[in-house]
């Protein structure tokens, strides 16, 4: 047996004109979807990339890193000294100085186990709030991936969803047709002598 022998728009009688353009969309899909999805993830993930590091300079100029006093203790990890506790922070209140000299009171992640009036670093914004610190390369790079990621995935998805409609759409087409012919022939069949 050749091995074309086995493809779906080979030469076959049976074979109506949907079935060989189902065939014909598959591969066009097959072909297609990972080259558009892998250049999504890369216009997607370029765009995301741009965008955050402008972000993060953006708050690197705006916000104030300022040293803050905890006010209570934070609370202890589970596992102290393990390297998740090491990464782990936990809101606690700190008291900090504000840029016009009015002493403040917030909420700010510290490490687990900090007893208060421990010092703990903080980013302040203009009204003297304390906010999220800019981006670092790692956390970056870590969001840029997940949106090349959705982006890559949502154009698979895409290509599933036309292959699925295609599909429905040449099926009921072919069952029309089968309607039609068994309409003409089934007169044939039905009939006594």
């Amino acid at each position: 047996m050749h091995p074309l022998s086995l493809w779906r728009w080979r030469h076959n009688p049976l074979y109506r004109f949907t079935d060989r353009l189902q065939g014909w969309t598959a591969l066009v899909l097959l072909l297609l979807v990972p080259v558009l999805g892998v250049g999504a993830a890369f216009v997607i993930g370029d765009a995301a990339h741009r965008h955050y590091l402008a972000d993060a300079e953006h708050r690197r100029q705006t916000l104030r890193l300022t040293t803050a006093v905890l006010v209570h203790d934070a609370p202890d990890h589970p596992e102290p000294g393990s390297a998740e506790a090491r990464e782990n922070r936990y809101p606690a209140p700190v008291r900090f100085t504000d840029r016009d000299g009015r002493t403040r009171t917030g909420e700010a992640e510290v490490l687990p186990g900090l007893r208060a009036g421990s010092s703990v670093e903080v980013w302040v914004d203009a009204d003297g709030r304390i906010a999220e610190p800019p981006l670092n390369a790692e956390r970056i790079r870590s969001r840029t991936m997940g949106w090349a990621l959705v982006a890559f995935l949502t154009v698979t998805f895409a290509g599933g969803v036309v292959y699925r409609c295609v599909t429905v759409v040449l099926r009921r087409r072919n069952l029309a047709e089968w309607d039609t012919e068994w309409a003409r022939t089934a007169k044939r069949w039905t009939t006594s002598p």
